[in-house]
């Protein structure tokens, strides 16, 4: 049958021990170790995706800010330069209208004036008309 050998037993319990320890300090300990690292830098990576989302969110929310001020300024500058062009569109509207009002007043003088001379002209030719008149009746 089998007969159990005490020192070759004992060998291989020393052989298996020595095995375990020198696999525990080669292999198991670098490969923990590095499984640790590992998973403490997947940490560390998600927190600065976690803190980069906040930084992304933050810096959107200046961004919006930032062009909501923008589109405030360009409506506020848009209005003024409109309410300015009206402005100088009424001042030279109301500049020509004065104008043309003098214009209109000068041309109804000179009317006037000539309506004074051409009846004083036609009444100074009263007299050869109503000779002229006299002559063509006395023919007919």
């Amino acid at each position: 049958m089998l007969d159990i050998n005490p020192i070759l037993l004992l060998a291989t319990f020393v052989v298996f021990v020595s095995l375990i320890a020198v696999l525990n300090s080669w292999l198991y300990n670098p490969l923990t170790n590095f499984m640790k690292k590992r998973n403490d830098d997947i940490k560390s990576d998600l927190e600065k995706v976690g803190n980069n989302d906040k930084e992304i969110n933050e810096l959107n929310a200046k961004a919006e800010s930032i062009i909501m001020n923008a589109k405030l300024e360009a409506t506020a500058l848009r209005e003024k330069v409109i309410a300015d062009a009206k402005e100088l569109v009424d001042s030279k509207l109301e500049a020509k209208r004065a104008e043309l009002a003098q214009e209109y007043l000068e041309f109804e003088k000179s009317l006037s004036e000539s309506r004074k001379e051409l009846t004083t002209d036609l009444m100074s030719q009263v007299p050869v008309f109503k000779e002229a008149v006299k002559a063509k009746f006395s023919q007919i």
